[in-house]
């Protein structure tokens, strides 16, 4: 979450800014400030930028004093895992070039003075004005005047000094895993620690994982996507100085896909330094795709940062709640399509080459679906919001419906789908989007087993994409988009046809491959996405995390555990590849970046959650019957069968 909410107050070198390289571009689609603007007070250098429009709020959180010249603002945090900050001092870090070993990370007390005072942020409007200055009653902290409403231009930080009222805390609890020394808060851990045996590849994971950690202003921003020791470059993937495509910005909302943190002379100078975020909104991506579902999982692991660390707070901020509104109104726009589903081009999300999936892929669909009951959890309701949340709720309603009733396939469906009449025209046309039955590919027929079933790739007028795209399945899991019966009915089938879609790597991202002509019309002839290769049937160590949660929460660890079995036995050895080539997973990727910073977290992360099962039911949602009795799809009006999500709520209470 610091990516979005460092405030860096300063006067030691390097200083922080946002290289923004057009005017009307900013984290969230704002207008940004020129590149040479900064705010100077006293003998501070500049100031963070990438804020929100106002509102009549105080922004209340921790002060983490890592230096008697240098402070950066991090929101205070309670519960399990209370104040979840970074306690580690980064060393030998150029941009994003990172030396040295664990040895290199010492411990570091951090004194932390927390605001005693009570704020009520859902009793404030968070609508804009063209000036407006944050309520401070209390003289302990600094107040924020945010200039400009949505026109945002730099903040201008009056400093107030602490006062008597403020709580001092010092935090210099402190764990091991492995040879790591990890910061931890213990004020909450009630439980008798049980002490694991730790294997060398969770050990290895832990190291390459705090190596991969990318700072800015001198806080944790993110990870590098890779450290690959062969690699000249390590990744964010590279992002150019221009934020436009041919002159032409998208609206605003839009989160960007990665960033990179750029260390500049200041102002000129040999001496001075100044760190740089450069965020890439797409126009450096492969076909200059802008990313559909970085703003979606932003939305999500808002929200799980919330249940975790209880840590609420964050999500409750002014700017944070401008940003949740921003990319809502952006997805919930009215256009041109008649269907609840998000239209987007391909490319747009985890596959990000051309793969066939422009329309509406089911990935898009379900981080939707999970990004708007998250928003509807975080969302501070009042005047300003209330048709918002409303739109919320009727696009939830719609959007489960559609996926419920046509993406969803099993043996039952398919037969229909091969009986199917075309050209029908009334309302009450049983094929309703015209899907002739020539299109059920000969591989669905024998695959299909008796038992289980799957959602569906894609679906568009006169066009259904039978293909298994694993992480759509595993999020409709996660966020009851599907029914329980069909929750089910997806492990079952994962489970029937383990050999295809685990093998000796988990887990496909796509099933089946695309090969020979279909392959060179579909894909361009793309010789990164070759059949059993990358998106086109490659297997992703990185869905193992996802695959757990679904598992767990359907009550199937053990097939989770299967899994993660599979998967340790070769990671660590093989260097933490990004993917695995062939039909059954057995080659390293022919392009695959090693020590790949969301394989070795995907596999961290499914050993967290199997041995703390518990921590599983924060993340992922049951099914929500305010929506089912808030149905908006109106069928009981008219001769065709009841609604699908009645059929859901009798599964559910059987």
């Amino acid at each position: 979450m610091s990516s979005s909410s460092c405030i860096g107050i300063h006067s030691m070198k390097p200083c922080c800014r946002i290289l923004v390289g057009c005017k009307n571009r900013s984290f969230f689609g704002f207008s940004s400030p020129k590149l040479n603007d900064s705010i100077t007070e006293n003998s501070s250098r500049s100031v963070t930028r990438g804020r929100f429009g106002g509102s009549n709020s105080q922004i209340v959180g921790y002060l983490c004093v890592t230096d008697q010249n240098r402070r950066a603002f991090n929101e205070s945090g309670s519960n399990w895992g209370q104040s979840r900050v970074f306690r580690r001092n980064f060393l030998g870090i150029t941009g994003n070039k990172f030396s040295g070993s664990s040895s290199s990370f010492r411990r570091r007390r951090r004194v932390l003075v927390v605001r005693n005072v009570a704020s009520d942020f859902r009793n404030h409007s968070t609508s804009s004005s063209s000036s407006v200055e944050a309520s401070v009653n209390e003289k302990s902290f600094e107040s924020i005047y945010i200039q400009g409403g949505l026109n945002v231009k730099p903040l201008v930080i009056k400093k107030i000094e602490p006062g008597s009222n403020d709580v001092i805390k010092k935090e210099e609890e402190s764990s091991s895993v492995g040879d790591l020394n990890v910061d931890v808060d213990s004020s909450n851990l009630n439980e008798t620690k049980v002490e694991k045996e730790v294997s060398e590849s969770e050990k290895e994971g832990w190291k390459l994982l705090w190596d991969s950690v990318v700072t800015y202003c001198g806080n944790p921003v993110g990870t590098v996507a890779a450290n690959d020791p062969a690699d000249n470059q390590p990744l964010n993937y590279d992002q150019s100085w221009e934020k436009t495509v041919d002159c032409h910005s998208p609206g605003q909302g839009l989160m960007p896909a990665s960033f990179k943190v750029r260390t500049m002379p200041l102002d000129g100078s040999d001496e001075k330094f100044e760190e740089v975020l450069d965020p890439d909104f797409g126009e450096s991506a492969i076909g200059r795709v802008a990313p559909v579902d970085s703003g979606l999982w932003w939305i999500i692991l808002l929200r799980a940062y919330g249940k975790i660390t209880g840590d609420y707070a964050l999500q409750e901020r002014v700017d944070v709640q401008t940003g949740i509104r921003l990319i809502l109104n952006l997805c919930l726009a009215d256009g041109f399509d008649m269907f609840p589903t998000l239209l987007v081009t391909d490319g747009s999300c985890m596959i990000d080459r051309r793969m066939g999936i422009h329309g509406h892929p089911l990935e898009i669909q379900a981080l939707f679906y999970s990004a708007l009951r998250s928003s509807r959890e975080m969302l501070i309701v009042n005047e300003n919001t209330k048709n918002l949340v409303a739109a919320v709720n009727n696009r939830l309603s719609a959007l489960s419906f559609h996926i419920r009733e046509y993406y969803w396939v099993d043996m039952k469906k398919i037969n229909e789908i091969y009986r199917y009449n075309t050209e029908e025209y009334s309302t009450d046309a049983i094929n309703k989007f015209n899907i002739y039955p020539d299109q059920i590919p000969s591989w669905l027929v024998d695959w299909i087993p008796e038992e289980g079933g799957y959602l569906i790739g894609n679906l568009q007028p006169a066009h259904m994409d039978f293909r298994f795209f694993t992480l759509g399945n595993l999020w409709s899991i996660v966020s009851s988009l599907g029914t329980q019966k069909q929750n089910e009915g997806i492990l079952n089938l994962i489970e029937n046809k383990w050999d295809d879609l685990v093998a000796q790597m988990p887990l496909k991202i796509c099933y089946p491959a695309m090969e020979h002509e279909e392959w060179r019309i579909v894909t361009g002839a793309d010789p990164k996405n070759t059949p059993w290769s990358y998106h086109n049937g490659g297997s992703w160590p990185t869905l193992l995390w996802q695959f757990t949660l679904a598992c767990i929460k359907m009550g199937r660890p053990e097939l989770a555990r299967k899994a993660v079995d599979l998967a340790e036995n070769r990671l660590a050895a093989d260097q933490w590849p990004e993917y695995y080539d062939t039909r059954s997973g057995r080659f390293i990727g022919k392009q695959a970046r090693l020590r790949q910073t969301w394989t070795i977290a995907g596999f961290l992360a499914s050993k967290m959650l199997l041995e703390n099962p518990e921590k599983a039911a924060l993340l992922f949602w049951d099914e929500d019957y305010e929506l089912l009795e808030t149905c908006v799809c109106a069928l009981n009006k008219t001769n065709r069968r009841k609604c699908s999500r009645f059929a859901s709520k009798s599964q559910n209470m059987a």
